[in-house]
C-alpha cells in the first residue's frame, strides 16, 4: 500500500467532499469547457495539494466550509499552471496521458488555463475572501518570477547554491507553501498560519531536491529521463552544481560545455552523470533533501498533537524517501 494512503487517512471523507465542489468549479455552459475539464479531472494526479489544504486545516482545527473552497482554488490555480505549462514547454504527455494542449493545440490550452485561473479567482471574490486572493496571489508572483529568473539563468550558466534555492523555492515551494498557509487560514483561529507557511515552503523545497536527485540515482546503466530533460533545457540542479563547485577548471569547461551544447548522446549524459557521483554530490544533495524536510517536521512542533499533525510530519518524510 503505498504510504499516501496513510497520509491521506485523516481526510479520506473530506477529500470526496472536496472532490465534488472541484467538479461543480469546473463547469460551464460552453461545451468545449466541459468537454476539456472533464478529460483534465480524468486524467487528475495524486491531488497533493488539496490534501495538503485539508490536512493542515484540520492539523488547525476542522475543516469547514471555507477549507473546501481554499483546496478548490489552489487546485484550480495548479491545474491552470500545469496546462500553460504543457504550451510553453510542447510537452504531448501530462501523467502519461496526453496533454491538452497535444490534443487540442496551443490556443486551446491557453485559453483553458485562462479559464481555470479565472473561475478560482472568481469564486475568492464572491465570498468575499479577499486573504485566500491574497495568498495565492503572491505565490502566482512568485512561480513565475521564479521560471523568468531560471531561463535567465539557464542562458548564462553561472547558477551557483543560491540561485539553485531561488528558483526551487520559487517555481515549486511556493504553491505548497501557500496550499499550507491556505489551510491554515481559512479555519477561524490563524494563531498557526505562519507555523503552516514555514512547513509548506521547506517541504516544498526538500521535495524539489528529491526530484532532482531522480535520475542521478539510476541503476544499472540505465539513464533517468529526468537528467536528459534537464540537460536538454540547461538546467543545472543541486547534484550537478555542488560538483561544478569543486571541480577543477579544465573539467568544469568540459561539463558546462556539455551542457550548453545540449547533447543529446547518451554517453554525454553518462559523462555528467559519472562526473557528479565521483564528486560525492548524491550523498550531499541528499544531505540538503534531509535538512529541509526536518526544518519542515520543526515548524510544526507548535501544533496541537493530533491524527493530521503526525500525517503532515509522514509526509514530510515521505517527498524525501519516495522513487517516484
Amino acid at each position: 500500500m503505498s504510504p499516501l494512503h496513510d497520509i491521506l487517512r485523516p481526510v479520506e471523507h473530506e477529500m470526496k467532499e472536496f472532490n465534488a465542489e472541484f467538479r461543480r468549479a469546473m463547469i460551464s455552459d460552453v461545451p468545449m469547457v466541459n468537454l476539456v475539464a472533464k478529460y483534465l479531472i480524468r486524467t487528475k494526479g495524486k491531488q497533493l495539494r488539496p490534501m495538503l489544504v485539508l490536512l493542515s486545516a484540520k492539523a488547525c482545527g476542522e475543516v469547514t466550509e471555507a477549507t473546501y473552497r481554499a483546496a478548490t482554488l489552489v487546485e484550480l490555480l495548479h491545474t491552470a499552471t500545469l496546462v500553460h505549462d504543457d504550451v510553453i514547454d510542447d510537452s504531448e504527455q501530462r501523467r502519461g496521458f496526453a496533454s491538452v494542449k497535444a490534443l487540442w493545440r496551443n490556443k486551446v490550452g491557453v485559453l483553458m488555463g485562462d479559464y481555470l485561473l479565472a473561475q478560482g479567482l472568481l469564486r475568492t471574490v464572491k465570498t468575499n475572501e479577499y486573504h485566500f486572493l491574497e495568498i495565492t496571489s503572491n505565490a502566482v508572483r512568485r512561480m513565475s518570477e521564479g521560471e523568468l529568473y531560471q531561463l535567465q539563468k539557464a542562458r548564462q550558466l553561472n547558477i551557483d547554491e543560491a540561485a539553485y534555492f531561488r528558483i526551487i523555492a520559487d517555481k515549486t515551494a511556493s504553491l505548497i507553501s501557500t496550499c499550507c498557509e491556505l489551510g491554515a487560514a481559512s479555519i477561524p483561529d490563524h494563531s498557526y498560519r505562519d507555523a503552516l507557511k514555514e512547513y509548506g515552503e521547506s517541504v516544498g523545497i526538500a521535495f524539489q531536491i528529491r526530484d532532482d536527485l531522480f535520475g542521478f540515482e539510476s541503476t544499472n546503466g540505465v539513464i533517468g529521463k529526468p537528467v536528459e530533460a534537464d540537460l536538454k533545457e540547461k538546467k543545472l540542479t543541486l547534484p550537478l552544481i555542488h560538483s561544478l563547485s569543486l571541480a577543477d577548471k579544465g573539467t568544469k569547461k568540459r561539463i558546462i560545455s556539455l551542457v550548453k551544447s545540449g547533447e543529446a548522446a547518451k554517453k554525454s549524459y553518462r559523462e555528467v552523470i559519472d562526473f557528479v557521483s565521483a564528486n560525492g554530490s548524491i550523498a550531499y544533495t541528499r544531505a540538503k533533501a534531509e535538512e529541509y524536510s526536518s526544518r519542515a517536521t520543526e515548524a510544526l512542533v507548535s501544533l496541537p498533537e493530533s491524527e493530521s499533525r503526525r500525517a503532515l510530519e509522514t509526509f514530510a518524510r515521505y517527498v524525501i524517501e519516495r522513487d517516484h
